[in-house]
C-alpha cells in the first residue's frame, strides 16, 4: 500500500467512520477465531509483541484473537504454517526480523521465503538489545565483561533463540569486533534460552528487553551493554557498545504477516486496524515499559525494511560464516 492509498484509505475512514470502514472484516470474520501464530516460545519479545496486539485487535474487529506458539526450524514452521493457511485473515504471523531477514540466508526451504511467500500488513515495535550476563558472572561492566572473556578464551558461553536469530549474529558481530572467542549455546526460543541464563547454566545472552527487565529489577541478571544508538530509558545507567568503544549497533523489529495470497482489500483493512492498535497510547505505554518503541508501518514500508535488513544481515553472516545447525 502506498502512503497516497493510505491517506486515502484514513480520510475514507474518517468520513465513514471506522467501525463502517471495518464492517466487511468484521463480517468475514464473525463466528471465526483470528490466530496470531509465534514462530518461538511463550517468554520471548515476539511473544509478549503478539500478545501486547492480540487483545485490542480483536476488539477492534469484534472476533476472538489468540495467540498460537510454533517455535522450531528458526522461525520456518510458524511461517510456513501462515502461508499455507487459509487467506481469510484468520491466521496471521507475528514475525521476528530475525526470522524474516536472517534464516532465508542461512536456513533457506523449498518453496518458502518469508519475503515473497508472506505478505505484509504492519509493523508493530522496534527494540535494541541488551548484554546481560547471570547474576553471579565474575564482571560487572561492559569493560570487565570483556576482560574476562579475553583471560578465559572458549570458557565463556552465551545463548541464543536459534541458529541465525538475530541474537546470535549480533553476538558472532561482537566477537569480531572485540576479537574474542565464545561459545554458542543455540537453543528454540529466547524463553528457554532465558530460563537457563536465569539458572546459571549459561553465561550471557544478547536479546531484546522485553523479557529481561523483570528479572534486571528483581537483580535476577546484570545488564552490561545495550546495543541501540542511545540508551535505554528502562536501564539508562547501562551505557551503549558505541559508548565502550565498539562499532555495534543491532536493533530488532516485530511485525505482522499474512499469506501471500490475502486479497488486496483484506489486506488493507487488516493493516489499519493494526496501525489503530499500534498508534493507541495504551500500545505505546506497554511498549515504552518493555524498553521498545511502538512504530507504525504499512505493508509497503515494512516490505522496504525487510529487504534493506536482509542485504545488511546477509553481509554479517558472510563475515562470521553462520550455518543453520
Amino acid at each position: 500500500m502506498t502512503p497516497i492509498s493510505r491517506r486515502t484509505l484514513i480520510t475514507t475512514m474518517a468520513t465513514l467512520g471506522a467501525a463502517a470502514w471495518l464492517n466487511p472484516v468484521r463480517a468475514q470474520l464473525a463466528g471465526k477465531t483470528l490466530t496470531l501464530v509465534v514462530p518461538a516460545a511463550a517468554g520471548g519479545t515476539t511473544d509478549i509483541a503478539a500478545r501486547m496486539l492480540a487483545e485490542p485487535l480483536g476488539r477492534i474487529l469484534q472476533t476472538p484473537v489468540v495467540v498460537d506458539n510454533r517455535s522450531g526450524g528458526n522461525g520456518n514452521i510458524a511461517g510456513q504454517l501462515v502461508a499455507r493457511g487459509p487467506a481469510d485473515g484468520t491466521s496471521l504471523l507475528v514475525q521476528y526480523s530475525g526470522y524474516q531477514c536472517i534464516t532465508p540466508l542461512i536456513q533457506p526451504v523449498a518453496g518458502f521465503d518469508p519475503a515473497t511467500s508472506l505478505k505484509p500488513l504492519g509493523h508493530l515495535i522496534d527494540a535494541p538489545q541488551l548484554l546481560v550476563v547471570r547474576a553471579d558472572f565474575p564482571a560487572d561492566t561492559f569493560a570487565e565483561f570483556i576482560k574476562y572473556v579475553k583471560a578465559n578464551p572458549g570458557k565463556v558461553n552465551y545463548a541464543s533463540s536459534g541458529s541465525g536469530s538475530l541474537q546470535h549474529v549480533t553476538t558472532e558481530l561482537l566477537k569480531d569486533l572485540t576479537k574474542t572467542f565464545i561459545t554458542h549455546i543455540p537453543y528454540r526460543g529466547t524463553g528457554p534460552a532465558l530460563n537457563d541464563l536465569l539458572a546459571g547454566t549459561v553465561d550471557f545472552t544478547i536479546t531484546t528487553p522485553p523479557p529481561l527487565l523483570p528479572h534486571l529489577r528483581a537483580g535476577k541478571l546484570k545488564a552490561l551493554m545495550v546495543t541501540g544508538r542511545t540508551r535505554l530509558a528502562a536501564q539508562p545507567k547501562v551505557p551503549t557498545a558505541l559508548e565502550a568503544g565498539v562499532p555495534l549497533v543491532a536493533t530488532s523489529w516485530f511485525a505482522v504477516y499474512g499469506p501471500n495470497s490475502l486479497p488486496a482489500d483484506l489486506q488493507g483493512r487488516l493493516s489499519l486496524a493494526i496501525r489503530q492498535v499500534v498508534e493507541s497510547e495504551n500500545f505505546s505505554k506497554r511498549a515504552e515499559d518493555q524498553g521498545a518503541k511502538a512504530v507504525a508501518m504499512d505493508g509497503a514500508e515494512l516490505a522496504a525494511l525487510g529487504a534493506s535488513e536482509r542485504n545488511m544481515w546477509n553481509r554479517v553472516t558472510k563475515l562470521a560464516n553462520i550455518k543453520a545447525d
